[in-house]
């Protein structure tokens, strides 16, 4: 078995344009505390994180709310580039689990976005700090997540192949929270 961290490092990720970077504070110093202590602050779409609907949805489920067994389980990994179209994903999901994960330069269409709001999938992962277009993501974010789809964003795939995995991505359990980081890998059991 190999697991493979398709996470996006904390302070040193990429955020959404706009969004605040994660930064940290050494509250606390062995040398002068006798314990380290560390606070942070940052945005919960920093890095490699998940959307809950009630990032765009009024009266959306919160991460608190969202069913954990989605964030585990069997994956499809395929690689695109470019704008993601109706022939791309309608070949896609005739072949796919319900935890799809895109490898690349891509970004969904509002189409493609429809076609997966009515398809068996659960969970869409992109390596892009928004599964939309960075300039106007609302329409495919909304098409998604009005279905319960959720998104994971910020995922790096650049030592991923095309495939089967297990998916683990479980977010911090957060009351009210739109969103939160997470630690995603992939576990290849072929190589044993």
């Amino acid at each position: 078995m190999k697991i493979i961290d398709i996470t996006q490092e904390l302070f040193s990720c990429r955020v959404y344009p706009g969004d605040m970077s994660p930064r940290y504070e050494q509250a606390k110093t062995i040398q002068h505390d006798n314990y380290n202590l560390t606070n942070i602050s940052m945005s919960v779409h920093s890095g490699t994180h998940i959307d809950a609907p009630n990032h765009f949805i009024a009266n959306g489920k919160a991460v608190h709310e969202l069913d954990l067994s989605v964030f585990y389980g069997v994956c499809t990994v395929v690689e695109l580039y470019g704008i993601i179209g109706d022939n791309e994903i309608m070949e896609i999901l005739a072949n796919c689990h319900e935890r799809l994960l895109f490898k690349g330069q891509n970004e969904l269409s509002d189409n493609a976005a429809t076609l997966i709001a009515k398809s068996h999938v659960k969970l869409i992962g992109v390596e892009s700090q928004s599964v939309g277009n960075m300039s106007h993501p609302l329409n495919v974010h909304v098409a998604l997540l009005e279905k319960g789809i959720i998104p994971l964003e910020g995922l790096i795939l650049s030592n991923v192949n095309p495939g089967e995995y297990i998916l683990s991505a479980f977010p911090l359990h957060m009351r009210g929270s739109d969103g939160s980081p997470v630690r995603a890998v992939l576990i290849d059991g072929t190589n044993q």
